[in-house]
């Protein structure tokens, strides 16, 4: 895993400032403290910071052909690169090191662009052609590596995160109002834009070429919701193929490798097919919190005793002036899903014994493990027995008059079931996903600015691109699209890069996704019971007690640490400052939802921390101390020619 970063100034020949891409690059280097590397050619530069995990003597980047036409700056693994390499091989290409990067070079000389469809990996890459005078970039299909870009007066600029993209003063860190309540409704900044207006993340599943001619970006991969006729006993054989073979690549790897370990399904799954292909114990990490509702290392426990594996577990104590610091420097956007914490403090303990971990993500998303699915279908099942006046006027008005009710037991809560059922399929979907009390402390100029603004276009944009019409599969197309690419890989490669660790995803293996989508969904979702077929798959592997637990996401107990432990750092940013760091809080509504919590009357912990990530992130990057880069100890970088 790495960091990439670059400058092409295609509409001029204005050189590129060496010391600017020097600290660009070096602004990356926890993606990569092993080494880094600097080219420049006038008006193009290339600058790459490498975490060492395949050749580990090879492998500097940026990389060229042997013809020193071809440049690359490389961020992911390409898993199937031996299998690549061969074929390469014999049609003449000859290779100078063992690096999966080099296999890139020479698929884009035999390929060209189509060359990203013989990849089977996570990648981010930018490659430069010196006789064409050419930038080509690539995502990889379902956008676990980052790729942000920045295209202004002929100068092009990118990177793998946003921060060394800003570290250009000449680019304007002006915030844009519409990524503020996506934000807010989302919990993270979803799409192509980024809260910084004129730069931009290269969506998921394209690529994008720059010359004299100007920027242009095409899709090259969907995954395609075509659902066909199989057996239980064929779908599961198949299914379990898949999963073994992408465990099997991704255990590919020249330093030492685990796996987290929740105890749940996806990743005791991921756990067994490792002991299954490996003939060594299994590293397992897991983190847990003092507080018991909480703590799931008793499960991981089971599970690692189950297949013998090497278990490490450590108990979170979160310090919040470090953590609220490290992840508003990390995740570059304002980040409020507060499972970074976890993911942050797993990634750190994992690194203290590998430098490589498996993980179980992308199992809800395929085989539609959230509970949220089972309520949306049940809500489908009475909209379609109720004509759509009805609905709208009798759950409508229910809806608006129901109290709120957060101290009732959970199935008096029927606020939201009712306002759902006056709405359609998707648009209730997104009512239960967001959050709706923005409007309770954002400032009044800020609102009135945007009243004409709904964030529901992201779910409009992302369906207008599918003729799906089976209604799970349109709630998982939206989740693949948005929350799996937009906040869980965000929140792993965040807080994994900031300790130099890669995590690979063998459940978001494109082959798996696609075959997952081609399986009905009475395969994955009926009645109560969720992820069908994947638990099928595992049921022969797993011990009984993993089926029987109940589910639990990764969460945090924030409504106790903004009583306790946070109190006092909330207080300080949120009512310190007239309108906060960022100018745009209403002080009179904050407090009174802060006062609510406080008190037990309501649990805002979950708007309270997107506020709190929104100000830190304020102050972090829209001051000069965002210029300041944290202590961390890497190899220097250096510059290359030839």
């Amino acid at each position: 895993m790495c960091g990439i970063v670059g400058t092409f100034h295609f509409d001029s020949c204005e050189p590129v400032s060496k010391n600017l891409l020097l600290r660009q690059t070096d602004s990356l280097a926890h993606r990569g403290p092993d080494a880094g590397g600097l080219w420049i050619d006038d008006s193009v530069g290339l600058g790459h910071r490498r975490l060492s995990i395949i050749d580990l003597e090879g492998g500097l980047q940026p990389m060229w052909d042997s013809e020193k036409r071809i440049g690359i700056v490389f961020n992911g693994e390409i898993y199937n690169y031996r299998e690549l390499r061969e074929i390469l091989s014999k049609k003449g290409h000859r290779f100078q090191s063992d690096s999966d990067t080099e296999t890139i070079i020479y698929a884009y000389r035999e390929w060209g662009s189509d060359c990203v469809h013989h990849f089977d990996g996570m990648f981010a890459f930018a490659i430069y052609d010196r006789q064409e005078k050419s930038l080509f970039l690539a995502r990889d299909r379902l956008g676990k590596k980052p790729l942000y870009y920045c295209s202004i007066n002929g100068k092009f600029t990118f990177a793998s995160e946003l921060k060394a993209i800003v570290a250009d003063t000449k680019i304007y860190r002006k915030i844009n109002p519409e990524a503020v309540m996506d934000y807010f409704a989302y919990n993270y900044v979803p799409g192509r834009q980024t809260i910084l207006q004129d730069i931009h993340r290269l969506p998921a599943g394209h690529i994008m070429r720059v010359s004299h001619r100007g920027v242009s970006v095409h899709k090259y991969w969907d995954v395609e919701f075509s659902p066909r006729e199989v057996s239980a006993n064929g779908a599961i054989k198949g299914l379990l193929e898949h999963i073994e073979r992408a465990v099997e690549l991704r255990m590919r790897a020249d330093v030492p490798l685990g796996a987290f370990l929740s105890g749940g399904i996806d990743s005791s799954f991921i756990v067994a097919m490792m002991a299954k292909n490996h003939n060594k114990k299994v590293l397992t990490h897991t983190i847990g919190f003092e507080e018991q509702d909480y703590d799931e290392r008793e499960y991981a426990r089971d599970t690692s005793r189950h297949f013998s594996t090497s278990h490490f577990e450590k108990v979170m104590k979160v310090d919040s002036t470090k953590v609220l610091s490290d992840l508003s420097w990390f995740y570059d956007e304002p980040f409020g899903d507060s499972s970074a914490i976890p993911t942050y403090y797993l990634c750190q303990a994992t690194r203290q014994r590998v430098t490589v971990a498996l993980s179980g993500d992308g199992g809800d998303e395929n085989f539609a493990g959230y509970r949220r699915y089972r309520f949306a279908m049940a809500e489908a099942l009475v909209r379609n027995k109720i004509p759509f006046p009805v609905r709208k006027y009798l759950f409508g008005s229910l809806g608006k008059f129901y109290p709120k009710a957060d101290y009732l037991p959970r199935y008096l809560r029927a606020k939201a079931t009712f306002t759902n059922l006056s709405k359609d399929h998707e648009r209730a979907y997104f009512l239960s996903l967001t959050q709706k009390s923005y409007p309770l402390f954002l400032n009044n100029d800020f609102l009135f600015g945007l009243r004409d603004y709904d964030p529901y276009v992201h779910f409009e944009d992302t369906l207008r691109s599918t003729r799906i019409q089976d209604p799970l599969s349109r709630l998982q197309y939206i989740d693949l699209k948005l929350y799996l690419c937009d906040d869980i890989l965000v929140k792993v490669d965040r807080a994994s890069m900031a300790h130099a660790l890669e995590v690979r995803v063998p459940l978001l293996d494109h082959h798996i996704v696609q075959y997952a989508a081609t399986l009905p969904s009475s395969y994955k979702l009926s009645g109560q019971s969720s992820k069908i077929a994947l638990k099928r798959a595992a049921e022969a592997t797993l011990p009984r007690q993993t089926f029987e637990r109940e589910k639990r996401g990764f969460t945090v107990p924030l409504p106790i640490w903004f009583r306790g432990g946070l109190k006092q750092r909330a207080e300080s940013i949120f009512f310190d400052s007239p309108g906060g760091k960022s100018g745009l809080l209403d002080h009179r509504g904050l407090q009174k939802m802060w006062r609510e919590h406080q008190r037990g009357l309501r649990n805002h912990a979950t708007s309270l921390w997107s506020i709190l990530m929104f100000e830190e992130w304020a102050q972090r990057f829209l001051s000069s101390s965002s210029r300041e880069l944290p202590n961390i100890s890497y190899q220097p970088t250096q510059f290359l020619t030839f």
